[in-house]
């Protein structure tokens, strides 16, 4: 009986030891989560706040006139312009709406260079989360291009590449354009070249004729003067830099731009949800 009853002590301790092993190594797992969570959040904050640096900085050093590049039209109201895009006498001039939001949804307008670092940040970490919030109906998406940086880089491949962006437009390729061109941008003053802004085109799904088409419009600068004109709109409503938002008249902070939980709550509050 005695050595029965010290085979059950000894399992009873084995077991003892497994379930402690068990708790210990989900410990170890949580505590592991918990690292991975804190790590990924100051990746983000880190992000965004490097988003916000680059943005006022941006607007901080905008200088004098730029040179190298194409020589550009002037301020004029009877430029061509894209497919959708606004006219000059519009509440929002030069603007290209985007999505499919009705005219009582609140109204998103969205400043960016295709020059600024910042943009293109914005554009990894939430392009899509705004875009979702047009194609969804719960924003009116009006994008507007600014060739700001042009001045500060000396060259006009900002402009440039806005122009480009206006012939993807007339092919139905607005944010696929978009999108490559910030996740394809140069090193600082290096520029876009004319090919590069063609070849861009066929990675946004443009082909065939239609390529042709394209390829036309950006060598032959069809949409330089929109690009002009909106960049004049930008000094004229003094709007300190990109990227800038704002939601029914309030600006938004870059922050804000690039959290997507914090986006949609001030959606919802200015839809009155």
């Amino acid at each position: 009986m005695a050595k029965k009853g010290g085979s059950s002590s000894e399992a009873k301790t084995t077991r003892d030891k497994a379930a402690a092993a068990g708790a210990s190594a989900q410990a170890a797992e949580k505590r592991r989560e918990r690292t991975i969570r804190i790590a990924g959040a100051v990746g983000v904050l880190i992000v965004v706040v490097a988003i916000i640096g680059i943005a006022v900085f941006a607007r901080a050093t905008d200088g004098g006139g730029g040179s190298g590049g194409r020589d550009l039209p002037d301020v004029n109201p009877a430029a061509a312009l894209p497919t959708g895009v606004l006219g000059p006498e519009s509440e929002y001039p030069y603007a290209l709406p985007y999505g499919e939001g009705a005219d009582t949804a609140p109204v998103l307008q969205l400043w960016e260079d295709f020059q600024c670092p910042a943009c293109a940040q914005l554009e990894l970490i939430n392009g899509s989360g705004i875009k979702e919030l047009a194609n969804t109906g719960q924003v009116q998406l009006l994008l507007r291009p600014t060739a700001f940086l042009d001045r500060n880089l000396r060259n006009t491949s900002s402009a440039e590449a806005i122009g480009a962006w206006g012939c993807a437009v007339d092919q139905g390729r607005t944010a696929e354009y978009s999108s490559i061109v910030f996740l394809n941008q140069p090193a600082e003053g290096a520029g876009f070249t004319t090919d590069e802004l063609i070849d861009f085109g066929q990675q946004a799904g443009i082909g065939g004729p239609d390529f042709d088409t394209f390829s036309q419009c950006v060598n032959d600068g069809t949409y330089l003067g929109w690009a002009v004109n909106s960049t004049d709109v930008f000094y004229q409503d003094e709007v300190r830099g990109t990227p800038t938002g704002y939601l029914n008249g309030q600006e938004l902070t870059s922050a804000q731009l690039a959290d997507q939980a914090e986006l949609q709550s001030l959606v919802d509050a200015a839809s009155g949800n």
